[in-house]
């Protein structure tokens, strides 16, 4: 029963909470896929969940979607490797030409209390539940 474990889980389930609470308020995430979607849903995230790379969506038709749905701000979570960065990093530069509020903090403070552990958004749940067996919490 790590205490670095811990406090590891305890952190990931902070910004977890803040993430539910900001999608709570209306703000739009942005995933990847559907699978990364269903993740978020099973980790109790109700609100509107976008994903980018379905039914064969350009660049383009994902942000024609996004500013239809009006969002002045949306979340963007993208996989935790070299692609998932290079796409947040394309897709915030399209959307803050377009005037929308861009934020990836959620993105970076998983990256950063998971570690190499945590590939993807879609093993975040299993991530989070094998945490906090290690942890002595189950």
């Amino acid at each position: 029963m790590s205490t670095s474990l811990r406090e590891r889980e305890e952190k990931l389930q902070q910004i977890l909470e803040s993430l539910t609470k900001e999608s709570d308020k209306g703000t739009l995430i942005i995933v990847e896929g559907r699978r990364d979607a269903e993740t978020l849903r099973v980790l109790g995230i109700t609100g509107e969940i976008l994903t980018a790379k379905t039914g064969g969506k350009s660049r383009l038709d994902l942000i024609t979607e996004i500013e239809k749905m009006a969002s002045r701000e949306v979340i963007v979570l993208f996989d935790f490797d070299r692609r998932g960065k290079e796409w947040t990093a394309i897709l915030r530069q399209s959307l803050e030409k377009a005037r929308i509020r861009v934020d990836t903090t959620f993105r970076r403070d998983l990256m950063r209390f998971a570690g190499k552990e945590l590939k993807d958004v879609e093993g975040l749940a299993t991530y989070m539940e094998t945490l906090r067996k290690k942890a002595g919490k189950f």
